[in-house]
């Protein structure tokens, strides 16, 4: 008998080592290269966009500045806005600890 045949795929379980994964990378060009295999050049460049907005609204950036500058829609700029207002804290915590911002100073 496989000792596969009764595994089940645990999707918490899976998360839950995506997460590790994430949290133990140190190198930015290693997670650029994990993303390049994990996800589509689209969904990274919307990771990207949706991660500057969020910044832009931080720094009080009106949603019309927001969308000219980012060409991002209204209704993702929204969901973000929503997510720093009521969501986890992901958005102000991360970005608080790791900027990413080189350009700033």
């Amino acid at each position: 008998m496989n000792d596969h045949e009764n595994e089940k795929f645990d999707k918490e379980q899976a998360r839950r080592d995506l997460y590790e994964l994430f949290a133990g990378i140190t190198s930015a060009d290693d997670f650029e290269k994990l993303l390049a295999d994990l996800c589509t050049y689209t969904e990274v460049e919307q990771l990207a966009q949706r991660l500057l907005c969020a910044k832009l609204l931080l720094k009080g950036y009106t949603y019309n500045k927001i969308i000219e500058i980012t060409d991002i829609s209204s209704a993702t700029l929204s969901r973000v806005s929503r997510c720093l207002q009521h969501g986890s804290g992901g958005y102000r915590e991360i970005l608080g600890k790791y900027p990413g911002d080189k350009s700033d100073g």
